[in-house]
């Protein structure tokens, strides 16, 4: 059981049970989304059919984001002419719950909840003792003068006459 939908410009078939991404679509009420712009129904392998205006598919939001980042860059050549935009579309992913036409509902099985996993205890960690590092003692003035003259003395560079 399929069916074909137009939602955000284009075209989608759809099963129940079924995730697809969409161009952002509005909230709707409490996640659920009616798409009644039904193309196309097949109720059975091999059978095609144009709905009426009765047929009718929802779906749950699952999921609200933007896509990957895509690269806009405009040149024109010998005429230092560049530039580079970015852009990120935004989609809506929807969980497909229901086709109904004709009086008939194809309904997508429930998923399953999951459960939550208790926190793991932690153990605690054993720390060794590292060896100290000692901060290294100040020199005092007059070490510092001795350091001084015993280094070597740089000569300044000579004048051309």
């Amino acid at each position: 059981m399929y069916a074909v939908i137009r939602a955000g410009g284009k075209q989608y078939r759809v099963a129940p049970g079924d995730v697809i991404r969409l161009e952002n679509q509005g909230n709707g009420t409490d996640g659920k989304i009616e798409f009644s712009d039904v193309l196309a129904v097949s109720g059975e392998p091999g059978q095609i059919a144009r709905p009426e205006s009765s047929a009718l598919v929802t779906g749950e939001v699952v999921e609200q984001g933007r896509g990957a980042k895509i690269l806009v860059f405009h040149y024109k050549r010998k005429k230092q002419y560049k530039k580079l935009r970015g852009h990120r579309q935004g989609y809506t992913a929807v969980r497909i719950t229901e086709i109904a036409y004709d009086g008939q509902k194809f309904s997508a099985p429930d998923l399953p909840k999951k459960e939550a996993k208790p926190p793991k205890k932690v153990k605690p960690v054993k720390v060794e003792h590292e060896p100290k590092v000692e901060a290294k003692a100040a020199k005092s003035p007059a070490k510092k003068a001795a350091a001084r003259k015993a280094a070597p003395k740089k000569s300044a560079p000579k004048k051309k006459k």
